[in-house]
């Protein structure tokens, strides 16, 4: 391999599939720094990346289960199919990077922040921890059930055909926003304003589930007519 694992600076390292538990199992002097690494595969798993800054990394199939990404910034580069199950995720910052079909299952991510991300077919069950924040990202198709974004203001979210299920989505505002063939079964929408959310043409079962929300007339109408009633001007 021919990498010196104790630095804690990595420019364009090919890391790809090596397991890194032992080498990063404790805290380097400064937080690491990955510029345009492969780390495609790499065991992760329980690594300390505290404070990491990662730019423009390949980490496709990576495992980082129970990794400590406390205060990290990832930015480019892309991680699909990564797993995040149970990391430590505080404050982490994730801009730009592809998040395709990860998995956050039981993830601790309080006042972590998600900025124009694509994350379709992520799963975002189980998560830990409060604050959490996700903007201008493509969730579609993504599996929230039972998220709390309670009280967030949602701009630029594509959350279409995505599982919404018992989501706590009150008092939430919703800007620039899709939600077309979400599942909101038993979400909480009580004081949310889905004005700015382009709903879809929405069945009488699913208009049920927006018991308590904000629409605007627009969506009234289309409401009224999945009734088979016509809203006169």
């Amino acid at each position: 391999m021919g990498v010196d694992l104790s630095q804690e600076r990595f420019e364009g390292a090919d890391l790809a599939g090596v397991d890194l538990r032992e080498a990063w199992a404790q805290g380097a002097d400064g937080p690491r720094v990955l510029v345009g690494c492969d780390l495609t595969e790499a065991d992760l798993r329980g690594v300390d990346l505290l404070d990491a800054v990662v730019e423009d990394c390949r980490l496709e199939g990576a495992r980082l289960e129970g990794a400590v990404l406390e205060g990290a910034k990832v930015t480019g580069g892309g991680a699909a199919g990564a797993v995040f199950g149970g990391a430590e995720c505080t404050e982490a910052r994730f801009e730009r990077v592809d998040l395709a079909n990860t998995r956050w299952q039981g993830s601790l991510l309080t006042d972590a922040v998600f900025s124009g991300c694509r994350m379709t077919g992520a799963g975002l069950t189980s998560l830990r921890g409060v604050g959490y924040f996700f903007s201008h990202c493509n969730l579609m198709l993504a599996r929230c059930k039972g998220i709390d974004l309670r009280g967030r203001v949602l701009e630029g979210l594509r959350l279409d055909e995505a599982d919404l299920a018992a989501a706590d989505l009150r008092e939430t505002v919703w800007v620039d926003a899709r939600l077309r063939g979400a599942s909101l079964t038993g979400a909480k929408l009580a004081g949310a304003d889905l004005r700015g959310a382009d709903l879809g043409e929405l069945t009488l079962a699913q208009a049920q589930n927006l018991r308590g929300a904000v629409i605007g007339p627009a969506q009234a109408r289309m409401l009224l007519g999945a009734l088979g009633i016509t809203l006169a001007e």
